[in-house]
């Protein structure tokens, strides 16, 4: 059941799921619909319905900087515990990155778990990793990002036993509570260190593999992209690999390769996991080894989701992971899909923005026999050149 992890027992409101609220600072005090921010939580929100949260209510908070102690600033953060008690919500989902002493300090003005958009994304993850690799990977990040929280609980614990007042062993002597929280904190390392071991072997692994493919001398194309762009559903269309497909974010996280022929020319097309705006740097690092396949990919497919109101953006931020992982210079074909529910003038713009993109629909096929051979052009052109060149 998806937010096991983010809620514990998993309390459920009437529909069968959680019900949590959304909360937010932004800088400027325009409407509470300004672009930037209004994109942000509407991906929150998707990222919330996809993890089996019902959303029902957000707070938004106009301020420079998040308040250090209580993310929103004391006043809001009472209101925010109205809403939540008017709400019966299970659960507080924020659009940033909560420190630990944030979260606490919500939490018990809140009365209610208190999470942050990175605790949300890994919950994500771990409902959808279905090979070893990848969970092994997800598991890794997340005791990355919970060791640093530990923190928050060790004040308390380390308070148990600690004091002569309290009938401890006085100043100095650690309490059971602290030697509690560094046994959690040692357990943790030592798992963490096992996983990067085994993980190192999966890449091990699968560098031979890439290897092998490489001297078959077939030309590899990776399809990257925001998540929910139609990567999975393209590679679909392109080879009938029956990938899982659905209108949810993060729908694949395992690489998938297929073998493509087009214009009497192979090669290799590998679908790989999408992006999302602030992609956890945990996850970056854990599925380093399978992002790889990006990188050394001869060409990279970079699929756009045409109908979305802020594609542009979602250009800029893969661009951003792809520069990130280092796969930044090497040569891309930028896709736009789901042309068939785009509004006409949204891809006449992006086409003229982006000259060189191809426009397909994976659902209806439209452009996908172009884009086929074009691929295989594309990919043999990129084989030849050397990599220095590139």
């Amino acid at each position: 059941m998806a937010g096991v992890w983010l809620l514990g027992a998993g309390v459920q409101d009437g529909t069968g799921r959680p019900g949590a609220v959304l909360i937010a600072v932004r800088a400027d005090d325009a409407a509470d619909a300004a672009p930037g921010t209004r994109t942000s939580l509407d991906e929150l929100r998707r990222l919330a319905d996809t993890d089996g949260l019902t959303v029902v209510d957000e707070v938004v908070q106009v301020r420079n900087r998040p308040d250090p102690a209580t993310f929103l600033g004391s006043g809001r953060a009472r209101e925010l515990a109205a809403v939540v008690r008017r709400h019966g919500a299970h659960v507080v989902v924020a659009d940033g990155e909560l420190t630990p002493g944030q979260a606490r300090n919500l939490q018990d003005v809140a009365g209610v778990p208190v999470v942050d958009r990175t605790a949300l994304i890994l919950d994500i993850f771990g409902e959808h990793a279905r090979s070893s690799e990848g969970r092994l990977q997800v598991e890794l990040a997340r005791i990355v990002y919970e060791l640093p929280r530990l923190r928050g609980e060790g004040r308390a614990l380390s308070r148990v036993g600690g004091g002569r007042m309290a009938g401890g062993a006085g100043m100095g002597v650690r309490g059971p509570g602290e030697m509690r929280l560094e046994v959690q904190r040692r357990t943790l390392r030592r798992r963490a260190t096992r996983l990067r071991a085994e993980t190192a072997e999966l890449a091990r692994r699968r560098e031979r593999l890439r290897r092998r493919r490489a001297r078959n001398q077939l030309p590899s194309v990776a399809i990257t992209g925001y998540t929910n762009a139609g990567k999975s559903a393209l590679l679909n269309r392109l080879t009938g690999a029956g990938m899982p497909t659905g209108d949810v974010l993060f729908a694949t996280l395992d690489p998938t390769v297929r073998r493509v022929t087009a214009e009497g020319s192979a090669f290799t097309l590998t679908d790989t996991v999408g992006f999302v705006r602030n992609l956890p740097h945990q996850l970056v690092d854990a599925f380093r080894s399978t992002l790889e396949e990006v990188t050394r990919s001869d060409l990279v497919l970079h699929v756009v989701d045409a109908s979305a109101a802020d594609a542009i953006g979602q250009i800029t931020t893969v661009h951003g992971v792809l520069h990130e992982i280092g796969a930044g210079q090497l040569p891309e074909q930028l896709v736009l899909n789901k042309i068939d529910i785009a509004p006409p003038e949204w891809v006449t713009a992006l086409r003229r923005a982006y000259p060189d993109a191809l426009a397909v629909s994976a659902l209806t096929g439209e452009g996908v026999p172009e884009l086929r051979d074009a691929l295989a052009a594309l990919a043999q052109k990129a084989a030849a050149t050397p990599a220095v060149l590139r």
